[in-house]
């Protein structure tokens, strides 16, 4: 009788369709730890606005169905991964995870180490945090277009082909939109529009996300997917998804909807509440940005409906851990959130200012619930920070990392090295402010510099297009003082990384989940 009355809806639907469902589908890989803000904002938009939706993260599920079904290997650490999965898995998921950095390490360490093998199984190099195929390349527009053709050919392909098509038989929706906003997402985010194109040709499929703002906002920008892709999104998503989902040109703004996405098995050892309370950044004039070179809007929500969305969010999901978004979190935010304490322990990015200065600040910040601030210092060079108009100096650095450092608020710093007024010169006064402030610096970022196709200084450099794909983000060019990629690697290894300071704050770096498992490890996380 069930199967006759299913198979009854099935056929009054395709007949009479029921218009505006939309599957938000997140694809794989990302880091495994929070769900995807942008399917929650999305999914409370278009609900909200009376649409249909439903969300699925896709990444996390690949990333079980690799763990369950990838076959053991012979190696001895290989055969350990597998007979302590699940005892690792419940491990990263509890408190208890995250009270022994050894034993984190190589539950983590063991975890990954099965992700590799189906990875090198299926010829690509797949960990917790990359996805990489050596024969395709995510900067190539006829790479991806190869991906969607031979979408068997993915690794995640066995799994997917049979979720989406449950998913669609469950939900019958007349579109489809794909989350993609990392270079790790977009060969199998192009395998699954494959998929879709060969199996579910009448579906609508809509793409939006940071990357493809990215690729729009490319001065070489010029669609090669006509034909493949529908409808991108460009930007902020709710409003144009809305517009193209239901004729409508204005909606409400609304708390983004966890619901869908609490039960997803993610690694941490509670729910991560990632929240944004600004798009943009409220400097924006960093020479080597993208946030500056791809003139990015700032929008900031108020403090009420911060208050307010925080509020409703933290009842609902009754989250470990607040993950703000920002690209840097405002003054005034911090301001808010200490005369309103969230409740639940936070962190975020932050800029170097003048309030982290202030200890009476510091350790009220500690008290509303800031378990770590990401701090991008880019530089230990007064000359350096003056030419990237980072708007700091070397002594607010230092006062404002002393201050977090007696307040107990642990900071995780990121260093930038090779832009081009730097030398081996000043990179070693980065060595020298590093090691310096070692005691206040828990977590460090190495990261050598991408010349943005789109910055103002391409005008200046004489560039090298050594990505050669149509959709590379960024160039390389010849160091005006001979400081180039082999010399910044020699520089990091050999001097930077030796450092007797240093190294102990290296080795306390989470593998592949960073700074977004690194809260875990302080007192009031």
């Amino acid at each position: 009788m069930l199967t006759y009355v299913h198979n009854f809806f099935k056929l009054y639907y395709f007949f009479y369709p029921v218009k505006n469902i939309m599957l938000l589908l997140q694809p794989p890989f990302v880091k495994s730890c929070e769900p995807s803000a942008a399917l929650a904002q999305l999914t409370a938009y278009l609900r909200g606005n009376g649409e249909r939706c439903f969300p699925y993260d896709l990444s996390i599920e690949c990333l079980h169905h690799l763990l369950e079904t990838t076959p053991v290997a012979n190696d001895t650490w290989s055969k350990r991964a597998f007979r302590n999965r699940k005892e690792n898995i419940t491990l990263l998921k509890s408190g208890k995870g995250y009270t022994n950095y050894s034993r984190y390490e190589r539950a983590v360490s063991d975890i990954n180490r099965i992700i590799e093998i189906a990875g090198k199984r299926h010829g690509i190099q797949l960990n917790l945090e990359n996805y990489q195929d050596s024969r395709l390349s995510p900067l190539k527009s006829e790479d991806l277009l190869y991906a969607m053709e031979h979408y068997r050919e993915n690794i995640f392909f066995p799994y997917l082909g049979k979720r989406i098509a449950s998913l669609i038989d469950k939900h019958n929706p007349t579109r489809i939109g794909l989350s993609l906003n990392f270079l790790s997402q977009a060969l199998p985010t192009f395998a699954i529009i494959g998929f879709l194109k060969s199996s579910f040709p009448e579906l609508k499929i809509i793409v939006g996300g940071g990357l493809i703002t990215s690729w729009h906002k490319s001065p070489q920008w010029t669609n090669p997917f006509k034909g493949v892709v529908d409808q991108f999104v460009v930007g902020a998503g709710e409003a144009p998804l809305l517009e193209i989902v239901s004729g409508k040109t204005d909606g409400e703004e609304q708390t983004p909807e966890h619901k869908d996405l609490l039960g997803n098995n993610y690694l941490a050892p509670g729910y991560i509440l990632p929240f944004t309370a600004s798009i943009g950044c409220y400097w924006r004039k960093c020479s080597f940005c993208p946030e500056t070179s791809e003139n990015s809007p700032y929008i900031c929500l108020s403090n009420n409906q911060v208050q307010r969305d925080l509020g409703s969010l933290i009842e609902k999901t009754r989250p470990r851990l607040i993950h703000f978004l920002d690209s840097a979190i405002s003054p005034r935010l911090m301001t808010d959130l200490i005369r309103q304490p969230p409740g639940v322990p936070w962190y975020g990015f932050a800029r170097i200012c003048e309030q982290l200065t202030d200890p009476d600040f510091t350790r009220a910040l500690k008290k509303s619930g800031c378990a770590m601030l990401k701090l991008g210092l880019e530089s230990g060079s007064s000359y350096v920070l003056e030419q990237m108009n980072k708007g700091i100096s070397l002594s607010l650095a230092s006062r404002v990392l002393r201050s977090l450092e007696q307040a107990g608020i642990a900071t995780y710093v990121y260093l930038l090295f090779g832009t081009a007024s730097e030398d081996i010169g000043e990179a070693r006064k980065t060595l020298r402010f590093a090691s310096e402030h070692a005691s206040a610096i828990t977590y460090t970022n190495l990261s050598i510099f991408n010349l943005p196709i789109c910055s103002q200084e391409t005008e200046t450099l004489e560039t090298i297009n050594r990505h050669e794909g149509d959709l590379t983000l960024y160039t390389d060019f010849i160091h005006p003082k001979g400081w180039g990629r082999k010399e910044i690697r020699k520089f990091l290894n050999n001097e930077f990384k030796r450092h007797p300071l240093i190294m102990p704050i290296l080795r306390e770096n989470p593998p592949f989940f960073s700074s977004n498992h690194a809260p875990f490890f302080h007192k009031n996380s």
